[in-house]
């Protein structure tokens, strides 16, 4: 049988079939891994939004009452941190959405903007500051910082990772037959 293959012609093809065949699988399962790296690197930038959230919501409900005077910066806040929120609500259902998390990083640098002249109206007043509550919830954003960025650095590394691989030939030549595309950074 094997004979007849062989001197009919077809080994030849038949064998660079199979090692294509191979190099896809294989090609496919290391995108995969990669991109399974990225969605795991996502679960700790969430909870690091999620956790800021929290400590802004609290500091703005303590100080919404005498910061009255000053609704513009708190308004300011309030609506960065909502685009915040609606864009890290897209990124739960498809973390690997560049647009979304380009996006997700316009709005967190928006609220990055808006934050120091809130803070500072809590510092300037020390009777608000001086309220347990309040250090709380201001310990917990600054707690907040360092974790979220380490979270940021260790998803878009696994970002990098997957883009690079995407990129590289000939695995590119398979992103349109599996549907990888490219992974946004933070």
């Amino acid at each position: 049988m094997l004979d007849g293959v062989a001197s009919s012609g077809l080994l030849g093809p038949v064998s660079v079939l199979v090692v294509l065949g191979l190099w896809m699988l294989g090609a496919h399962n290391r995108i995969t891994t990669l991109r399974g790296a990225v969605l795991a690197a996502w679960a700790p930038v969430e909870l690091a939004l999620q956790q800021r959230a929290q400590a802004l919501a609290s500091l703005l409900a303590l100080s919404d009452q005498a910061l009255d005077g000053e609704r513009a910066a708190i308004d300011a806040v309030l609506a960065a941190q909502a685009q915040v929120v609606q864009h890290t609500e897209v990124l739960r259902r498809r973390p690997l959405q560049r647009d979304a998390v380009v996006d997700l990083s316009k709005a967190d640098a928006v609220l990055a903007a808006t934050l120091p002249r809130l803070l500072a109206l809590v510092d300037h007043q020390t009777t608000l500051r001086s309220e347990p509550e309040v250090k709380s919830a201001l310990a917990a954003l600054d707690e907040s910082r360092p974790r979220l960025l380490f979270a940021r650095q260790a998803f878009n590394a696994a970002g990098q990772a997957y883009n690079t691989a995407v990129m590289q030939f000939p695995t590119r030549l398979l992103g349109p037959v599996f549907r990888f595309g490219q992974a946004g950074t933070l």
